[in-house]
């Protein structure tokens, strides 16, 4: 018998054992509303014939009023009501109940029927692997201890080698830092040695720069103590004494040499005027030595108002004392 035809036939054997216990729990239900019924009926007509007994019967007890058979038959309807509803919920709880014992009973034939499925058609698919897999290529236990201790070597020897690869790649690293930290000092090196050498050279500049303002300053008294001594010497021989002047220009003409003059004069500068071969030579002083005309020299190239730079000192003699 298959499978399918298993799982049919014990679902038909719940379905109709559930059918038939839920018919029996209808039917005892019916039957007991069916016995109250009766038992009312025969309660009421027992209260409605005792009215009607002869006057020469033997004395009973007496009936209570009408009112009071109203009240007793409705409290009797109400009872037959509750036993209903209660035979009624009992029946629905057990049909209920009955349902789930069902509904459990086929999920579990539905999965025992699934397993038993399953399990045999693992069964035929490991048969006939088993069959189509040649003697030859069957694994025994020698060649499988053998395969798995080949294995394990292979694993340990690729994790040997894959630490000696990373401690390969963690020296290179190192060495790559060493290296990067060397060439950063000797940077810093380089600049310190840059900047001292920068620093001697401004030094060695500076002396020289010092020493060659002394030269000339010493050149320049050497050359005021000459002049003096030149003019003494003149003196001494009866040549006409210099005026330290201060020329400032040289006119092409008299009307720029007046020019010239005027804004000298505007300024407060003493001016004189010399013509020569050349032109006309316009003068501020005179000084009272060589160092006072150099000073008025600086003094007028200074001035942005006379815009001039070429000024120079001279010792200058009148003509008439030439």
């Amino acid at each position: 018998m298959s499978m399918n035809n298993k799982q049919r036939l014990m679902g038909g054997v719940v379905l109709l054992g559930g059918g038939v216990l839920l018919a029996a729990l209808l039917l005892k239900g019916k039957e007991e509303i069916h016995q109250n019924n009766i038992r009312t009926s025969d309660l009421v007509e027992q209260v409605q014939q005792k009215p009607n007994m002869p006057n020469d019967a033997e004395p009973v007890v007496q009936l209570q009023p009408l009112t009071v058979d109203v009240a007793t038959e409705q409290r009797l309807l109400a009872e037959q009501r509750r036993a209903r509803e209660q035979a009624v919920a009992e029946q629905e709880a057990r049909a209920a109940e009955f349902l789930a014992m069902q509904q459990q009973a086929e999920a579990e034939a539905a999965r025992k029927a699934a397993e038993e499925y399953a399990a045999l058609n693992a069964h035929r698919a490991s048969q006939q692997s088993s069959d189509n897999i040649p003697p030859e290529l069957v694994e025994d236990d020698k060649a499988k201890q053998k395969r798995l201790a080949e294995e394990a070597k292979k694993a340990q020897a690729e994790k040997k080698t894959a630490e000696q690869t990373a401690e390969e790649k963690r020296k290179l690293e190192a060495d790559k830092k060493a290296e990067e930290k060397r060439k950063a000092e000797e940077a810093k090196k380089a600049e310190e040695k840059r900047k001292a050498d920068d620093a001697k050279k401004a030094e060695e500049k500076r002396k020289a720069e010092e020493a060659k303002k002394a030269e000339e300053k010493r050149k320049a008294e050497e050359k005021r103590k000459a002049e003096e001594a030149k003019k003494a010497e003149s003196k001494k021989e009866g040549k006409p004494n210099g005026k330290w002047m201060v020329q400032v220009a040289l006119a092409a003409n008299q009307a720029n040499a007046d020019a010239i003059a005027a804004k000298l004069s505007a300024q407060g500068y003493k001016v004189t005027k010399s013509p020569t071969s050349k032109g006309v030579r316009i003068m501020v002083g005179p000084a009272k030595d060589r160092e006072a005309a150099d000073d008025l020299r600086k003094k007028v190239n200074s001035d942005p108002s006379l815009n001039t730079k070429s000024a120079w000192v001279i010792d200058w003699v009148p003509l008439d004392q030439r």
